[in-house]
């Protein structure tokens, strides 16, 4: 797709009369990134110059509707159709057992997390994540933003990737993302013990046609899981994960607590307590589905 993309920009530039410096200074970048881009030999293109490019090239929204499969390149192949998945879902809940999800990641968070993967090849393919991620956050936004509920570990709290710094920066993003009337949050604390989902994160996505997949993730793999009969017993998973994780305002509280360093002063319920709380607030929500046949999804409550 990125030597498909070159390609259109190339026949496009020459059509127009244009060099690869002509160009590059008509969009603000050197043109070496012209000739990187036209030979799908460096980094790909970003949304932004992708859209200046199209502007320039007067190419009437072809490049940026290529764009999409462009950046998709920069991920594994495991992981580029559950992207595209998510791109439409409806609904999504997600389970992160060891780090805060991509959708609610800061810039600092995200690099530092990308920085350690072993799918990397270079800097470049880093830069190329990095701002596809960040793109793919543009949805939480966007009119037809999909609802998240997601239930994070407790661990994901306690380990400070990139630093204190980032860290705290990322709590701050995800106290202000729990201020959306279409994020839900909750943390399952260490106490809870064990439970179905230990060996890694969980995506249950409910596409605009009702139907459910899901995916699940460890640090260099992904499955996409599309049989109803293995969908329903991840739900069953997430169902129970939700019930046992402190509801959204306690959650709130151990994040604020987390971020400011009172590592052991979290006030923290007993477990009966946090059952009650949660089957109540399960069963009082009446939001969204998530499940067919009635059941419960992730979708955002009232809140106070």
């Amino acid at each position: 797709m990125a030597a498909l993309f070159g390609s259109r920009v190339r026949k496009l530039r020459t059509a127009a009369g244009l060099t690869q410096a002509e160009l590059g200074a008509l969009t603000h970048v050197v043109s070496t990134r012209i000739t990187q881009i036209e030979r799908a030999s460096g980094a790909r293109p970003t949304l932004e110059l992708t859209r200046a490019l199209d502007a320039t090239l007067e190419a009437d929204g072809l490049l940026v509707d290529l764009w999409p499969y462009v950046y998709r390149e920069a991920f594994p192949d495991w992981s580029r159709a559950f992207i595209e998945l998510s791109e439409r879902a409806k609904d999504i809940g997600q389970y992160a057992a060891h780090l805060v999800p991509g959708l609610l990641q800061t810039e600092a968070y995200a690099r530092a997390v990308l920085r350690v993967g072993l799918t990397l090849n270079s800097d470049e393919q880093l830069e190329e994540r990095l701002e596809a991620r960040l793109t793919r956050q543009e949805r939480l936004s966007a009119p037809d933003r999909p609802a998240l509920w997601v239930v994070l570990d407790e661990a994901v709290l306690r380990r400070p990737v990139g630093g204190r710094a980032v860290m705290r920066e990322q709590l701050e993003r995800l106290l202000s993302a729990a201020g959306e009337p279409h994020i839900t949050l909750q943390v399952l604390p260490f106490d809870q013990g064990e439970h179905d989902a230990m060996g890694g994160s969980l995506t249950i996505l409910r596409l605009p046609d009702a139907t459910e997949v899901v995916y699940t993730e460890g640090a260099h793999y992904g499955q996409l899981v599309e049989e109803p009969s293995e969908v329903g017993k991840f739900s069953l998973t997430y169902d129970r994960l939700r019930a046992a994780a402190l509801p959204p305002l306690m959650s709130l509280d151990m994040i604020r607590s987390v971020m400011e360093d009172n590592y052991r002063g979290a006030n923290v319920p007993s477990r009966s307590e946090r059952r009650r709380v949660a089957q109540e607030q399960l069963q009082q929500s009446g939001r969204g589905r998530l499940r067919r046949g009635g059941r419960r999804g992730p979708r955002p409550r009232p809140r106070a």
